[in-house]
């Protein structure tokens, strides 16, 4: 298996706070490392140091400068999808207020959809993310909710990724408008059995017009039994029981986390539950930010995704996201990146992505830029100039 020296680094991100910096470098979260390199070694990342003592490689490969960074971590999307929603986006931004509505309209177009439509939209997104540095995404189904879409688009999924998710539970189907509870009963029994075997996760939109907290618990401790974790849309619209819930059932990571009371934030802060905030929902819908500075502050993990969807934020680009948490949501430049990459990792349970350490997947991103700051420095900016996935580079001009 040959190797690749990526050198000339000009700031590397490894998120290792144990790199011993110099003399003129300060110990951060982000474990910068200045004038940097990295060996990879197939998929692996062998070796990272100073670009004056790093060991020989078959090849070298110059990053004349730039900053690097680990490969962005979406760890909450909903990709496996058809139709579109532009009509209902234009009149919000006319002046109607979002709900969960909405949701409906996909779910028609998507139990329309053939399977190779579903699959070149997923292929298609993933292809927009990957350009813009993500190398690791989540996907839920969600967009069925029968039994054979929803088996569906967790086999179109996870051809994708090992990060599959059981949403059945994203809103009650239209089909059962008039018994939630035998839909309930659909989600944990015959439904969670069909798509059980394809996913890793199973999830549940808690909120007022989709689940209440009994039917969340049941839902999640149903897939807790059938070997599924459990992670939960959660305090999105309103205040609810979904925090608690997260930290109870020791969920992977409550999403959205838009309302919360300040046993809420205590919730999440004595716990495992990574808050995972999604601002491309806020900007989409004109919602109040989540107050990403008061979660921090109480020592809550905090990680940042796209949440793209076709609805409330279609968005795949996780630079645009971390330029909104930064203007908007109270967070640094430095929190922001580290909750794009470390966060999302450990919202998955993850310790080999997120990060530039030896032993971890070589997943590494090249900036158009000196500093990884630039991200929401130059918002808006494409500074994603190459893209390492698995030790492969991707996508990006000659070095």
């Amino acid at each position: 298996m040959s190797t690749t020296l990526v050198t000339n680094i000009g700031t590397l991100v490894t998120n290792d706070p144990t790199q011993t910096p110099t003399q003129t470098q300060t110990p951060t979260p982000l474990g910068l490392i200045h004038n940097a390199a990295v060996l990879i070694d197939g998929p692996r990342i062998a070796w990272v140091g100073s670009a004056t003592t790093a060991p020989p490689a078959d090849t070298a490969h110059d990053a004349r400068g730039r900053a690097a960074i680990p490969g962005f971590v979406d760890s909450h999307s909903h990709l496996v999808f058809a139709g579109d929603r532009t009509q209902e986006f234009n009149a919000r931004m006319s002046g109607r207020a979002y709900s969960a509505g909405g949701i409906r309209t996909t779910v028609a177009a998507t139990r329309a959809a053939t399977d190779e439509a579903l699959e070149a939209n997923v292929t298609r997104y993933l292809r927009e993310a990957l350009r813009q540095g993500t190398t690791t995404f989540e996907t839920k189904s969600g967009y069925g909710l029968t039994t054979h879409d929803e088996a569906r688009a967790l086999r179109i999924a996870s051809r994708h990724t090992e990060e599959v998710t059981y949403l059945g539970a994203h809103i009650v189907s239209p089909d059962y408008a008039d018994d939630p509870a035998a839909y309930v009963e659909l989600v944990t029994g015959e439904m969670l059995d069909a798509c059980a075997p394809h996913a890793r996760w199973i999830d549940v939109f808690c909120e007022k017009g989709a689940f209440d907290g009994d039917q969340a618990r049941a839902i999640l401790t149903a897939g807790k039994a059938k070997g599924l974790h459990p992670r939960i849309h959660a305090n999105q619209l309103s205040y609810g029981p979904g925090v608690q819930l997260a930290a109870e059932l020791d969920a992977a990571s409550a999403d959205h986390c838009t309302h919360l009371t300040d046993a809420d934030v205590d919730a999440l802060a004595n716990s495992d539950t990574v808050a995972t905030l999604l601002p491309g929902a806020e900007f989409s819908t004109r919602a109040a930010w989540p107050d990403a500075r008061r979660l921090l502050d109480a020592g809550a993990t905090v990680a940042l995704s796209t949440d793209c969807n076709p609805g409330s934020s279609f968005t795949s680009s996780m630079p645009f996201c971390i330029a909104l948490a930064v203007r908007d949501m109270g967070m640094t430049p430095d929190e922001a990146i580290w909750s794009a990459t470390a966060g999302g990792a450990q919202a998955l349970r993850r310790t080999d992505i997120g990060r530039i350490t030896p032993g971890a997947r070589a997943d590494l991103v090249l900036l158009d830029a000196p500093s990884h700051v630039h991200l929401a420095y130059r918002p808006g900016v494409p500074l994603v100039s190459e893209v390492w996935q698995r030790g492969v580079r991707t996508t990006g001009h000659a070095g």
